[in-house]
């Protein structure tokens, strides 16, 4: 079982209180592209990512698909709907060969009776997830695209960048598809936009990974 301080909305519980968790954890497994859950699907699992990623997507009215949030290891997804205890408001589709742990909604309120402040911890999680779900749908509305391009590198930048020398690599794979879909326009726009980055000096690619190579232009350009 993976060790529970590294989970943040577990991070408070100490050694015995993780012990009396653990047992309603279950384990899953799912296939690059597999739909974990469907829009409108009961609201039967909450789920926390342990290894690999998981995109959380809408459809727009054209029938575009568009990522709202992308799930790293150690976060949970579904949450406001098992716990509110409606449909799932979005999809949720593995990006990559994806492990997680899984807890049953009937034992996730029982939890959250035993250790309330599991609840607090979860719902701030989820306010500020939302929070940043509504500025990503509020950019695509109102900001061109490269300043939504850049917003969603910065944005990811401070979820998962890793500094080394003088650059930041963004730690995790991102294909310009995911790019186009995280900020609601087309894949050519998207490859055009990352092309003009790299001539710029602002950012290089190496192993499907996005390194920052000068984060103060990349911030000029979010304005």
């Amino acid at each position: 079982m993976i060790d529970f301080k590294k989970i943040p909305v577990f991070s408070t519980l100490n050694a015995s209180d993780a012990d009396e968790v653990k047992p309603y954890l279950m384990p899953a497994r799912f296939k690059k592209k597999e739909v974990i859950f469907s829009e409108g699907d009961p609201s039967d699992w909450l789920y926390i990512v342990t290894d690999g990623k998981v995109k959380i997507t809408k459809l727009s009215q054209g029938g575009r698909e568009i990522i709202l949030e992308i799930i790293s290891p150690f976060d949970f997804f579904g949450g406001v709907a098992v716990i509110r205890g409606f449909p799932y408001p979005a999809n949720a589709i593995a990006m990559e060969d994806t492990a997680a742990l899984k807890i049953s909604r009937s034992n996730l309120m029982r939890i959250l009776d035993r250790f309330p402040n599991l609840m607090y911890c979860m719902a701030m999680n989820i306010g500020d997830r939302i929070k940043g779900s509504h500025e990503a749908l509020k950019n695509i509305a109102i900001e061109k695209v490269e300043s939504r391009i850049a917003s969603l590198l910065i944005k990811l930048t401070d979820k998962t960048g890793v500094k080394t020398d003088n650059t930041i690599v963004i730690d995790m794979k991102l294909t310009k598809q995911d790019i186009a879909e995280m900020v609601g326009t087309t894949v050519e726009t998207s490859i055009r936009t990352m092309s003009k980055f790299k001539k710029l000096g602002i950012v290089a690619e190496k192993s499907g990974k996005i390194i920052i190579k000068d984060v103060n232009k990349l911030k000029a350009l979010c304005s």
